[in-house]
């Protein structure tokens, strides 16, 4: 059981917060949740973590990353996305082996449980070692095989299709693991191709991920190349559905908005990224209000420089308040704390499509829960801990994680793994990179 001196129930938008409330756990789930004193009385003689000035939410989500881009971090900085890509593809290309994707990956997972992370998605190279290095660490991760025609292998097409049958098929969707496809955009992957992975995947339980119009240039080259928009060529395609997960989005028109929303389709937000690439900032605004489900991602550590989903929470609750929206001018009431938490737990449920397991903290779901330690002088004193926790919290104030009920950080350290020894082999791994 995990007492907190605040706990988030239900839906987070919602803003419920039990003050001295009480989470009890069997077997990964949570089975009751309510007033410290009625669990303690129903769970006589449960072990206890008792989290004083501590509020507990759901753990975090991540909706887009390149985990292992951290062996990459601070090789292509102040540069927009042609410049930067023109940078990390070739070194991408030269550089990669499963043991360095493995080891990267294994860092990245540490990065993003110390900062609340309990379920990310990935869309990288070299899945399965991928695979193994978040798990030695403890996260949950939603990830599958990338695509980009002419990226860094050597393997043709129909290889590279093949073998992403082949490893959906032996990695089924069960519960709250879903596999992913990722095409990386409709500039690196064709319209006939898409319409094969359209054909691959129909009839599996599947995310489809992909960049959509990242920047203007993106648009023009597309739209040069293929006659139509990045939405109108996957669209064509036959891949934008409620399974379609959609990175960045920060160049839309209104009707693509109302597209998106219509189709079921969901946005991954990375505003950090998107900021330090000069990229624009996303129409979130217009996307919630037409009623798109929309959450946040980091992206990749070379581009947004961290995996900090409080950070990228609070940056997006800023941004949105002080830049206009299609037709909304700048409204210090955009994006309140509230519905910022939500997009960062229940609606990075709701994007990944795992919302009936995951993203708030209610009896039946899995246990994936994030204390965060509201007692700094930083953040004191707390009148509402979940506006301290989107405006004044970081993830040094992360305290204890819980994936599926089983302790990935306790004290602000990670318990399955030598964070030292993580640390040095990703130092080796960026000497080893040039």
């Amino acid at each position: 059981m995990v007492r907190a001196e605040w706990v988030v129930i239900g839906d987070p938008g919602e803003g419920r917060v039990l003050d001295d409330g009480a989470v009890a756990v069997a077997d990964g789930r949570i089975v009751q949740v309510g007033p410290a004193h009625e669990i303690l009385d129903v769970c006589a003689g449960v072990p206890t973590t008792r989290l004083e000035r501590h509020v507990l939410v759901p753990g975090l989500i991540n909706t887009h990353a390149h985990l292992a881009m951290n062996m990459l971090r601070g090789s292509a900085s102040d540069r927009n996305l042609a410049d930067f890509l023109a940078v990390v593809m070739p070194l991408e290309a030269v550089s990669l082996t499963p043991d360095r994707v493995e080891r990267a990956t294994q860092a990245a997972a540490v990065e993003l449980v110390r900062s609340g992370v309990t379920t990310s998605i990935d869309m990288y190279f070299m899945v399965d070692a991928g695979l193994r290095g978040a798990e030695s660490v403890g996260l949950r991760l939603l990830t599958g095989p990338t695509l980009i025609d002419g990226g860094p292998t050597t393997s043709t097409w129909d290889q590279v299709l093949t073998a992403a049958g082949e490893w959906l098929d032996e990695r089924p969707a069960s519960g709250i693991w879903r596999p992913v496809l990722g095409p990386h955009g409709t500039y690196t992957v064709g319209p006939d191709q898409l319409a094969e992975l359209a054909a691959l995947i129909n009839g599996r339980d599947c995310i489809l991920q992909i960049h959509l119009s990242e920047t203007e240039a993106e648009n023009d080259v597309v739209l040069a190349r293929h006659g139509g928009r990045p939405l109108d060529v996957l669209e064509d395609a036959g891949l934008l559905s409620q399974d379609t997960l959609l990175a960045h989005c920060v160049h839309l028109e209104a009707s693509e908005v109302d597209r998106i929303a219509r189709a079921g389709a969901a946005v991954a937000h990375c505003p950090v990224s998107n900021l330090k690439l000069a990229s624009g900032v996303a129409p979130v605004r217009d996307l919630l209000e037409a009623g798109a489900t929309v959450a946040f991602g980091t992206d990749g550590q070379a581009s947004s420089d961290d995996l900090d989903l409080l950070h990228v929470m609070r940056v997006a609750a800023l941004v949105h308040k002080g830049t206009a929206s299609g037709a909304h001018p700048p409204d210090a009431t955009a994006l309140p704390a509230r519905q910022a938490l939500r997009m960062a737990t229940l609606g990075g449920a709701e994007a990944l499509g795992i919302e009936a397991h995951s993203g708030s903290i209610e009896a039946g779901k899995v246990a994936d829960l994030t204390a965060v330690d509201l007692s700094s002088p930083w953040i004191e004193p707390v009148r509402d801990p979940v506006g301290s926790l989107a405006y004044s919290a970081s993830r040094q104030d992360v305290a204890a994680v819980w994936v599926a009920g089983r302790p990935v950080v306790t004290s602000g350290k990670c318990v399955n793994v030598d964070e030292r020894a993580v640390v040095q082999s990703l130092r080796r791994l960026g000497e080893e990179i040039q």
